[in-house]
C-alpha cells in the first residue's frame, strides 16, 4: 500500500507541475494580448515561447543521443525532426538570406540526421520502437497532431472569415492558431522530459 500511495502522490506531482506549466504558457498568450497590446506576431513573446521550447526539445533529444548510445540515430532523427520545426518557425529571418532559404537549411539538416540513421537501422529500429512503448509517446503524438493537424485547421482563414462575416479581425485567428500550436509544444516539451529523463517504465 505504501509503494501504491508514493506512485499516487508522483503522478499527483507531476499532474500538478504540467497544469501550472500550461497556465504559465497561457500567460505568455494574455501578455501579448493584454499587456503588449499587438496581438500575436512573429516577435510576439507567443512565437520566442514557441521557438525557445523547439530548441530545448532538439537540444534535449541531441544529449539523451550523446548519453544514450544504444538508441542514438533514433534521438539524432527525433532531435533533427524538432531541428526543422525550428528552422520553419524562424523562416522570417531565413528570409534575410533569400526568400523561402528557410527549405534548403531544413532539408540539410534532415539529410544529415537520416544519413546517421541509416548507418545503423537495427540501433534506430530499436530506439524507435522504445519511444512508442514509453507512457510519454501518447503525450508527444498529441502534441505533434495538435501542432500540425489541429492548429493548421483551426486557423483557416476561411473559418474565421465565415465566422467573423464582415467583421473579421486577423489577429484574433493568429492568436487561436498560434495559441492551439503553443499548447502542442507545451505538450512535446512535457512529453520528451517524461521520455529522456522520467520513469523509464514501458508500457505493456
Amino acid at each position: 500500500m505504501q509503494s501504491d500511495l508514493l506512485f499516487i502522490r508522483r503522478k499527483a506531482l507531476a499532474f500538478i507541475g504540467c497544469a501550472l506549466f500550461l497556465a504559465a504558457m497561457m500567460g505568455v498568450v494574455f501578455i501579448d494580448v493584454r499587456w503588449m497590446n499587438d496581438g500575436v506576431h512573429e516577435t510576439s513573446f507567443t512565437e520566442i515561447a514557441q521557438e525557445l521550447m523547439l530548441l530545448a526539445i532538439a537540444l534535449l533529444y541531441f544529449h539523451g543521443a550523446y548519453r544514450q548510445p544504444a538508441i542514438r540515430p533514433t534521438l539524432i532523427l527525433i532531435g533533427g525532426f524538432f531541428t526543422c520545426m525550428l528552422i520553419r518557425e524562424l523562416d522570417f529571418l531565413f528570409d534575410e538570406l533569400s526568400h523561402g532559404s528557410w527549405v534548403w537549411f531544413a532539408l540539410a539538416t534532415a539529410a544529415a540526421c537520416v544519413a546517421i540513421a541509416v548507418l545503423q537501422p537495427k540501433r534506430a529500429v530499436k530506439g524507435l520502437a522504445d519511444l512508442l512503448r514509453h507512457p510519454a509517446w501518447g503525450m508527444l503524438c498529441a502534441g505533434l497532431l495538435t501542432i500540425l493537424v489541429f492548429a493548421r485547421l483551426f486557423g483557416m482563414r476561411d473559418l474565421w472569415q465565415h465566422l467573423m462575416l464582415d467583421g473579421y479581425n486577423h489577429t484574433v485567428k493568429n492568436m487561436a492558431e498560434e495559441g492551439c500550436e503553443l499548447l502542442g509544444y507545451s505538450l512535446c516539451l512535457l512529453a520528451s522530459l517524461g521520455y529522456l529523463y522520467g520513469d523509464r517504465a514501458k508500457a505493456e
